[in-house]
């Protein structure tokens, strides 16, 4: 079996938390695929070079400009910046996109024609699984190549997380966030979910900003065939604690006497 890790946000910035992040993930000694993000740093690259980001449901419009600036953050810098941190500790790590060998392919976001903006269309888990059967660690960027090959595209880092997951059927899909998990009105984490539930902590807006499309990755994953997706920060990483989401037929199983 096999672990999924989507990392993002903040702490691909934070030299501290890298070094932490890999000594944990070197501890673990078992099959880890490492998927992250790095929007922010992008977003501020755009706005030094007088691009202003632009999002539709909270995905970025990636348009050619946008995504020569993502391949050389997400796909260079802060794919290297990470894959160093893990070689540091111990781990054999090799930065990757999900264009490299056509591991992710997409196609264009229905709702954004023309862009480089994508949605996936198939995940290569046999290639992926290679990479781990030698005791790589792939550590991959959300960049994803075109059906026919040629384009490229832009993918939000949790959609190809939840993907890869559901296509190595993964024991854990794992994103990483700098809270403890998702949490109700009163600030309590919410151990477990469902997708009914779920909706209606989207619907009455508990559930909100950057945490919805985690939120409905997770539930995407188990729903494709992942065995398990969890929400929370580093510390419930370890534990293995954080927002766990189930299936509905997870949560009525009647135990054995």
């Amino acid at each position: 079996m096999n672990t999924v890790l989507k990392i993002g946000g903040h702490p691909l910035q934070d030299e501290a938390f890298l070094t932490e992040l890999a000594q944990t993930v070197h501890a673990l000694q078992q099959p880890i695929i490492i998927v992250h993000g790095g929007g922010d740093e992008v977003s501020a690259l755009q706005r030094d070079l007088g691009i202003e980001p632009r999002y539709h449901e909270g995905l970025r419009i990636t348009d050619p400009a946008s995504l020569r600036l993502m391949t050389m953050a997400i796909g260079g810098l802060i794919n290297k910046r990470l894959v160093a941190h893990l070689l540091s500790a111990g781990v054999d790590a090799l930065g990757i996109s999900g264009l490299d060998r056509a591991i992710v392919r997409a196609k264009t976001h229905p709702a954004l024609a023309g862009s480089h903006t994508g949605v996936i269309t198939q995940v290569n888990g046999a290639r992926i699984r290679q990479l781990l059967a030698l005791g790589i660690t792939p550590v991959i960027a959300p960049l994803c190549i075109g059906e026919a090959g040629l384009r490229q595209y832009n993918v939000n880092a949790d959609h190809v997380a939840a993907a890869i997951a559901a296509a190595l059927h993964s024991e854990r899909l794992f994103f990483l966030t700098d809270v403890p998990g998702v949490l109700d009105e009163a600030g309590q984490l919410l151990r477990e979910l469902d997708a009914e539930t779920t909706a209606t902590l989207l619907d009455e807006g508990i559930i909100h900003h950057g945490m919805v499309p985690k939120v409905r990755s997770a539930l995407d994953a188990l729903a494709q065939g992942a065995s398990g997706a969890t929400i929370g920060d580093l510390p419930a990483f370890r534990a293995h604690a954080g927002t766990t989401f189930i299936t509905q037929s997870k949560q009525m199983e009647i135990p054995s006497p």
